[in-house]
Order: structure tokens, then C-alpha cells, then sequence
């Protein structure tokens, strides 16, 4: 009886065994075919919606749009204002007209200097009324370099990020409300929303190397043409074009991005 109960207790182990086993099995299979299958592409997206990519290639001309001021069409494409006034012809930089064509290239050193180019003006139409758009019109010309004193605009984690035109910056983060203030003293040459990928922007113009940019503001506290000391709030932050709250902040030294972490104080 008892080699019959031993008997009867290994074949009941082979068949639980065997079950199991089968149940193992049937389980992986789905996960083998899983492996199988070729991943897809995924496009990486910054944090607050920009995706990194190179800067798009600049076109020959631009027709200024109500609400441009020269500051904003070189900052748009990574010019010096400078070049651009001088490649034009423009002799007063604060002031550009609706429909006019600006070059954003240097003309060719072979060029006649006495041809013209079709459809680019060499000076303001100041008959233009209501569509000519003012900008840093207080601002006064400096002859000799100024050295550029910076303080932060804002309080918050900082991380340091690529723009969608390919420059250079930090975000700032922080509570929708809290103070934007002014990095250095200038003059706001810019006010608005029409440069993409920037929101609520304020550009300060601090010397004739430097500018500055403020973007995704909430709400906009000064005017163009308004003269701004270091430290003075001109905007409160917000997410406007952004997935989230915080202050996108640039400088450029002769239209090109420069890191600004390289310019502002240590914390």
C-alpha cells in the first residue's frame, strides 16, 4: 500500500510540473513577440514646448509687419541691428514702415554702391502716418562703447536652454505674477507678441552691443521708447506660447546669443 501511495504521489508531482511549466511558457510568448517589433522614432521636445532644431535659413528680404520695429525683425533672425540698418540704408534705426523690404544680407562687396536693389527702400517713408512704427525713439546714440553692468531679472530655479531659432538662454521658473525686472538700464526698443516662440516679449536695448529679451510675460508694465533703470520691474511672469509658468531670458552682443549665465552675477 505504501509503494502504491508513494507511486501515486510522484506521478501527481510530474503533473503539476508539467502544468506549471505550460502555464510559464504560454506566458512569456506574448513578450517574445513584443521584442520583436521595431521601435519608432520619437522627436525630443524641450520642456516648455520648443523643439530643438537648427535655425531656419535666413530669406533674402523681409516686409515689415504692423508692429515691428528693427530691433525685433534683426533679433527674429540673428542680426545685428546695426547690419541692418547699414545694409538698407536706414538712418534713423527707431523708425521702419508696414510693407517696407528690408535686405537681410550684406550686399555683395562686387555691387555697384550706386545700384539700387528692387523693392528695398535706402530711407524711411516718413509720409507713412498711422503704419510707421516707432520704437527706442528716447534712446540716445552713443559714440563710445558702454560697459554693461547685469543683475537677474527674476528669482526661481534657473536652467540653461537652446531656443527654436537655435540661440542661447536660461528659463527661470517661477509663479505667474511674480516680478520681471530689468537686467541692466536701456531703453525698451520692443513690446509685444509677434515674434514666435517667445509669448509676451520685452527687448531692452543697454548699449550698442547688448540687447535683452524677457519672454512669456503675463502682462507688459512699459512702453517702447521708455527708458528703464537696472533692477525696475517692466513685466510680471506668466506662460503666455509656454506649457509653463517662467521667464525665458537671452542677451545678444552684436545680434548673436552669448550664454548669460557667462554675463550674470553668481548667485
Amino acid at each position: 500500500m505504501c509503494s502504491r501511495h508513494r507511486v501515486r504521489a510522484v506521478i501527481l508531482v510530474v503533473l503539476v510540473w508539467w502544468t506549471i511549466g505550460g502555464c510559464v511558457n504560454k506566458a512569456r510568448a506574448p513578450i517574445a513577440h513584443k521584442s520583436a517589433v521595431r521601435p519608432e522614432h520619437v522627436t525630443v521636445h524641450r520642456a516648455d514646448g520648443y523643439r530643438v532644431s537648427r535655425a531656419p535659413r535666413r530669406p533674402t528680404l523681409y516686409v515689415v509687419q504692423r508692429g515691428d520695429t528693427l530691433y525685433s525683425v534683426a533679433w527674429r533672425f540673428g542680426i545685428d541691428f546695426r547690419s541692418l540698418s547699414r545694409w538698407n540704408h536706414i538712418l534713423d534705426p527707431d523708425l521702419i514702415y508696414v510693407g517696407q523690404r528690408l535686405r537681410l544680407n550684406a550686399p555683395l562687396k562686387k555691387a555697384n554702391k550706386a545700384a539700387s536693389v528692387p523693392g528695398v527702400a535706402k530711407t524711411p517713408k516718413a509720409a507713412t502716418g498711422g503704419n510707421v512704427k516707432q520704437a527706442g525713439s528716447r534712446a540716445k546714440k552713443q559714440s563710445t562703447p558702454r560697459r554693461v553692468v547685469w543683475s537677474w531679472p527674476a528669482s526661481g530655479s534657473v536652467q540653461v536652454v537652446s531656443t527654436a531659432s537655435g540661440g542661447k538662454g536660461i528659463e527661470i521658473l517661477g509663479s505667474r505674477g511674480d516680478a520681471i525686472k530689468t537686467a541692466a538700464s536701456g531703453t525698451v526698443v520692443y513690446r509685444g507678441s509677434g515674434l514666435r516662440g517667445y509669448g509676451q516679449l520685452i527687448i531692452v536695448k543697454h548699449s550698442e552691443e547688448f540687447l535683452s529679451a524677457y519672454a512669456h510675460n503675463d502682462h507688459l508694465l512699459v512702453s517702447e521708447g521708455a527708458t528703464v533703470k537696472q533692477g525696475q520691474q517692466i513685466a510680471e511672469m506668466g506662460k503666455s506660447d509656454a506649457k509653463r509658468v517662467m521667464l525665458h531670458f537671452e542677451i545678444r552682443r552684436d545680434g548673436k546669443a552669448v550664454e548669460p549665465l557667462e554675463y550674470l552675477p553668481r548667485r
